[in-house]
């Protein structure tokens, strides 16, 4: 049963792929904020999957994060989220990401579950529009 609660944990570490400098979103070689939010969603959406009907998915639609420390190349990062509310087919977590030395983001993410089928065929219907 998809309910407030849900904990979700994801571990990579930062390479010279998931770079500022690598993502365009800056000059340096430290973990990407791009690199982060991505690691944030998919940490919650892995969380939930399992709990979802077949055919169900979940599409991110907000989040409101802060990255507030730099790691360097070669460190790792852990992301922690937790299903804060659900409702109906709006989905909340609460976002953390975490090097070896402490906090570097957090925030909030907002999800909706979908219908994979249905959901695909009204996007890809804007191909023949």
């Amino acid at each position: 049963m998809l309910e407030a609660g849900i904990k979700g944990r994801k571990e990579i570490y930062v390479t010279k792929d998931n770079t500022a400098r690598a993502m365009c979103s800056g000059a340096t070689e430290v973990f990407a904020t791009p690199a982060m939010i991505a690691l944030m969603e998919c940490t919650a959406r892995e969380s939930i999957q399992d709990f979802l009907d077949e055919g169900c998915s979940t599409v991110g639609t907000a989040v409101n994060v802060k990255h507030v420390s730099a790691s360097p190349v070669g460190m790792k990062i852990t992301c922690e989220t937790e299903l804060l509310k659900v409702d109906g087919r709006a989905l909340t977590f609460s976002v953390k990401a975490f090097d070896e030395k402490g906090l570097i983001g957090e925030g909030e993410h907002e999800r909706f579950i979908i219908f994979i089928d249905k959901f695909q065929a009204k996007a890809d219907a804007k191909l023949s529009n």
